[in-house]
């Protein structure tokens, strides 16, 4: 019964204090709507910025050679280190970090299939290299395979924007297109995907063949770079030692001498940028927050208005036996009203603008927003406690009126 007075005296106030309590209500709804869209932007930026990282490969060190910068065992520094296929079987067969490892040589050739001719990069690599580099055949398609190496086959994978030049869209896998004029067979292309890292070039642009089949056709000796991916529970820097250290052995240089490989540790950058967006959500948080206290401060002095406004009927409702109870509860429950609707219509905003925003496109750039369930959960916690705050003091005020003393004051 107290409650449905209290609300039957709200909307008695809000006939006579439209302005005041919508601008008191909008504060409310600009906060809440500005943490459920700070969270939906942010966890699509993120899921983005993450997914393309992993474009690049997942767990993986590219490697290249160098040159030994120490003294070692007699042999003076300035010494190269230029692995071949032979060191990456031999550090494949004794690693106990690496997952997957493959080498790789490239250079640019003639493509050209029918009319269309153009120049692009091709490299050769072992089967590894597409799990490693996230390089997934389309439907019907596939990658290099053992028996490609084994038998030096003339096949190629193509990247989805090569293939989309040399066919349109036609079917490639199946044809036969000519390498520098060697006829070579398109057994797949790459799955579209996001990558915004490299080190060659974008992977949707460039071909790969078998490694053996690459090594006869040039006869290059050494490695351009190789490629290692390690397993989960390891670090890339636990991996990178163990690469220095195998090497180190059979080349006889310090396995602490960073020049004598050049390393690019993906992990790095991927740790990188999940530490950067946690930060980056954490403070989101803190403005949301912030922004939600803010509309509460404005609830709290609405509320004190109101109290002021009211001091007379509340020292008339007191002389006839009203308790502190009935007006500590008219108090909060109108301040709680108040937060519930602006925080419902700041949600219901946000909710439709994370709706409509993805029609306009820009997912390269942002990802896709979405509603963050925890972030709901916490902006209703948030309100709670605002509301709740915002409306104690000026109930509390209101309750300990003295009778007497408010109906001196009119």
């Amino acid at each position: 019964m107290h409650i449905l007075l209290s609300l039957k005296q709200f909307l008695s106030d809000l006939r006579r204090q439209k302005l005041r309590t919508v601008m008191t209500m909008f504060g409310i709804f600009w906060g809440t709507c500005s943490i459920v869209l700070l969270f939906a932007f942010g966890k699509g930026i993120t899921a983005q910025q993450l997914k393309s990282q992993k474009g690049l490969g997942e767990n993986i060190l590219i490697v290249w050679p160098g040159i030994t910068s120490k003294d070692f065992a007699g042999l003076p520094k300035g010494r190269r280190v230029q692995p071949n296929e032979d060191d990456i079987a031999y550090i494949k067969e004794r690693a106990k970090t690496i997952e997957r490892i493959s080498p790789e040589n490239g250079r640019d050739m003639t493509v050209k299939y029918g009319k269309q001719n153009t120049r692009r990069q091709v490299i050769g690599v072992w089967p590894e290299f597409g799990v490693m580099r996230n390089l997934v055949p389309t439907y019907g398609s596939r990658f290099i395979n053992e028996r490609d190496i084994k038998d030096r086959r003339r096949v190629i994978f193509l990247g989805d924007a090569l293939a989309k030049d040399l066919f349109g869209d036609s079917a490639a896998v199946g044809q036969e297109i000519l390498l520098n004029g060697m006829p070579f067979v398109v057994v797949g292309v790459m799955k579209t995907k996001d990558q915004d890292s490299s080190y060659r070039g974008r992977d949707n642009r460039m071909g790969f063949m078998p490694h053996s089949t690459y090594q006869a056709m040039f006869s290059e000796r050494y490695c351009d770079d190789f490629v290692a991916q390690c397993y989960p529970q390891y670090t890339g820097a636990i991996t990178q030692k163990e690469i220095y250290t195998l090497l180190g052995q059979k080349y006889k240089f310090d396995p602490n001498d960073e020049g004598a490989l050049s390393v690019w540790d993906t992990t790095e950058g991927f740790a990188f940028l999940k530490n950067f967006f946690y930060a980056f959500s954490t403070f989101l948080v803190g403005i949301g927050v912030a922004t939600l206290i803010t509309g509460g401060i404005g609830v709290t002095n609405i509320m004190n208005v109101v109290l002021e406004e009211r001091t007379k009927e509340i020292g008339i409702k007191m002389a006839l036996g009203a308790r502190k109870s009935a007006i500590l509860s008219q108090f909060i429950v109108e301040t709680l009203v108040i937060t519930l609707v602006g925080g419902v219509l700041g949600f219901c905003f946000a909710y439709a603008i994370v709706q409509v925003v993805p029609l306009f496109g820009g997912e390269e750039y942002i990802g896709v927003p979405e509603v963050d369930m925890m972030a709901s959960v916490m902006v209703v916690i948030v309100l709670g406690l605002v509301g709740f705050v915002a409306g104690i003091f000026p109930a509390r005020r209101a309750a300990n009126l003295q009778p007497v003393q408010a109906l001196k004051l009119f």
